[in-house]
Order: structure tokens, then sequence, then C-alpha cells
């Protein structure tokens, strides 16, 4: 699967008037808007300008610095020759070509804002307190996928040009490439958002690989809630729906495996990683097994759970940290 990192930086956003830009996003039938830091990305790198690099800093200066100290690593934002190191960077012949069809591709992001609009519309309804980031778009140079902040939201549109892409064979494997085409925008960035509201509680009790999985599971079952999704994975996770039915078919099969080699106990960071992101075939015996196995488990039971208490609203599942509560209230 794809790996998506999350830039979690202090607090900071684009718009200075984000509290009046919230109550005006609930008041009014208005559509997000996703600020377009990428062209000016682009005419900084093919116009070899000064001007549109300090354009960069002067108009999106988080974005600017997230970019150039944690995406790109390339040192401090005003570091001196900064700018000369920006262009050389972007002068590397792969990315030039990855920005043009990015460019290509993403010319008009219209109908990216209305599915924007009307997934937050849907988290602000069920949470009323919910606070709806800044969107922008940029290109990472094939580095992180989604970069969050509080209430800052960057896609790098140079990581969804779509699973056949050529540049992308190169560089990643298949099962890598499956998250990497355009609809996978909306749910990565409504997953990591999410995350960086409502994170993880690392404490020494609760971070087993049961834990992460209901943790994961309970982020993806809203994903899929506020996609309008039937929580089969298929939004959340991108599955096929051979994937889906392999799913619903060994499940049941593969969790009986897990807990009786006590897997679920385990706070093994690579057995955690295989269940909830990447590859579980590492560890069972089973052969193509879906990525993400253990929180399509997590979300089911989250599902169940949900169904059968009602009166529990999306933001107390949110804020629950008890799963093994979750799991002793739920009849199966």
């Amino acid at each position: 699967m794809q790996k998506i990192l999350l830039t979690l930086l202090g607090v900071f956003m684009l718009a200075a008037c984000q509290t009046d830009r919230q109550k005006f996003f609930m008041q009014q039938d208005d559509v997000i808007k996703i600020y377009r830091y990428d062209r000016l990305q682009y005419e900084a790198s093919f116009s070899n300008s000064v001007s549109a690099i300090q354009k960069m800093k002067i108009e999106f200066p988080q974005a600017t610095k997230i970019l150039i100290e944690d995406v790109l690593g390339l040192g401090m934002v005003n570091s001196p020759k900064m700018n000369e190191r920006i262009r050389d960077y972007y002068k590397d012949t792969v990315l030039i070509q990855v920005m043009n069809d990015a460019r290509e591709r993403f010319k008009d992001v219209s109908l990216l804002e209305k599915d924007f609009t009307k997934a937050f519309k849907k988290l602000k309804k069920e949470i009323p307190t919910f606070i709806v980031p800044e969107i922008y778009t940029q290109y990472s140079a094939l580095n992180q996928s989604v970069v969050v902040g509080d209430s800052l939201l960057g896609i790098s549109l140079d990581k969804y040009l779509g699973q056949d892409y050529p540049i992308y064979k190169k560089y990643y494997y298949a099962f890598q490439r499956k998250t990497m085409n355009p609809e996978r925008i909306l749910p990565d960035c409504l997953t990591f958002y999410l995350i960086s509201q409502y994170p993880f509680s690392w404490e020494w009790e609760h971070r087993s690989l049961f834990d992460v999985m209901m943790y994961r599971g309970k982020i993806a079952w809203v994903v899929e809630k506020v996609l309008n999704a039937d929580v089969t994975g298929q939004v959340a996770f991108g599955y096929s729906l051979e994937e889906v039915r392999w799913c619903k078919k060994k499940g049941l099969e593969v969790w009986k495996i897990m807990e009786s080699r006590r897997y679920m106990e385990s706070m093994d960071p690579m057995m955690i990683r295989s269940f909830t992101t990447t590859d579980p075939n590492l560890f069972l015996d089973e052969k193509n097994v879906p990525a993400s196995i253990g929180t399509w488990m997590g979300m089911k039971i989250v599902d169940c759970y949900m169904k059968q208490h009602d009166d529990v609203t999306m933001e107390e599942l949110l804020q629950t940290t008890d799963y093994h509560h979750i799991l002793n209230s739920t009849k199966f």
C-alpha cells in the first residue's frame, strides 16, 4: 500500500480569518476553495523565477515551510541560497515530466471542491465543533501524498496520476500503485485529517495490534459513512469487488488465526503495520490477503456496534478509546 506520511506541525493556517470562514461555511451554500499552490511551484520551476519563489513564501508561508523543510528536506526555508536550491531541485527531468503531467491532469479541480464541500458539511453536521481545514494542492516530488496540520490540508497532485502511470511503474510496486488513483484523493484526505483531529493514544496499555485495528477501523467507518459508502472497504481502502468478497468470505477465519496466535496482543510495529496498512501476508498462511485486513476487521466491528447502539454519535465514537468495550458490547 502506498506510503502516506502524516506531517503534524503546530498551529498554523493559510488564512487569518479561519473562525469567520468556518461560520460562513456553515451559514451559506459555499463551496470549499482549493488553493492552487502547485501553480506557483510550477511557475517557480519552469520560469526559473525568483519572484515566483518569493511569492510562494509570501502568499503561502506555512505551505512553503512544510514543503521545503519537511516534505523535500532541503533545509530551513529562510536559509541562504534557498531560492537557488529550490530551482536546482526542480530541474530533475523525472520531476519535470511528473509536474507537466499533473498540471495537465488537474487543470480543473472544481468537482473535487464540490466533493470536499459535501464531505465536510456532513462532518460539520455530525460534529458541530469540527474544524474545516484550508486545502491546497502541491507537488511533493513523489514524497508525501497528504500533508496535514492544524486547519491545513495539502494534496500532492503528483501522487495521484493513476496506477498505470508509466513513471509510477518504475518506482512503485503494484500494491502501492493501487492507491495512487485520482479517486483516492478525497478518502485519503479525510482519513489523515481525521487522524490528526482524533490522534491515536499511545499509552502502554492501549497500543496493541487490536487497539490500532479498532482505532484505524473507526476512522475508516467514519470515512465510508461521510462519503455515503456501504462500509465494505471499497472507499476507505480502495478495495476491488474481488477483495471485498475475499474479506467477507475469509475475514472470520483470519480473525481466528490471529486470535489463536495471540497476534491481537502484539505490540510489534512490523506486525501492526502489516495488518493495518501494508502486507498481512507476511504473518499468515493464507494467500492474497488484502492490505489493511486488520483495519477492515476493526471497521466491521465498529459498523456492527454502531448499528446496535444508535444513541452513540459519530463524535462520541471518534473520542472513544476503550476498544474492548466496543467489542464486548457488540453481538455478532
